[in-house]
């Protein structure tokens, strides 16, 4: 039985530009960073180091040759936060694209995009 999500693997057209994205504007750090020698690397990346779900920065033209096929689409993700109103001003303080707070029944929630225009949410849930 699956009991956990453990890890999310994010397609992104420039690997190194996206680390500095998660790391720099977001706080995350790198967990691992592995390359087989034939051209596939993979970077781990996580909110904390002891976080228990990661997400895995493929290089999207790679994989694309790997798996013809795969949905390299990004995947809709939700972070949480406990403070959204702090989180947005920083974020927009960085200059990234910041979506409005938006209520929501289960709690606030404002859109981010990255580097890319990958957009993701974070939500701060209602108590």
């Amino acid at each position: 039985m699956i009991n956990k999500v453990g890890q999310i693997m994010l397609y992104v057209n420039n690997q190194d530009e996206a680390v500095r994205f998660w790391t720099e504007a977001l706080g995350f750090h790198i967990i691992s960073e592995e390359n087989n020698g034939q051209g596939m690397r993979w970077i781990e990346i996580a909110p904390a180091q002891d976080a228990d779900t990661s997400i895995i920065l493929h290089d999207k033209e790679f994989v694309a040759k790997m798996s013809p096929g795969l949905n390299l689409g990004t995947p809709s993700l939700m972070f949480f936060t406990a403070n959204l109103d702090e989180l947005h001003k920083d974020l927009a303080n960085k200059n990234i694209k910041v979506g409005e707070i938006v209520n929501m029944p289960s709690g606030r929630v404002f859109n981010f995009a990255d580097y890319e225009e990958n957009y993701f949410a974070v939500m701060e849930k209602s108590k």
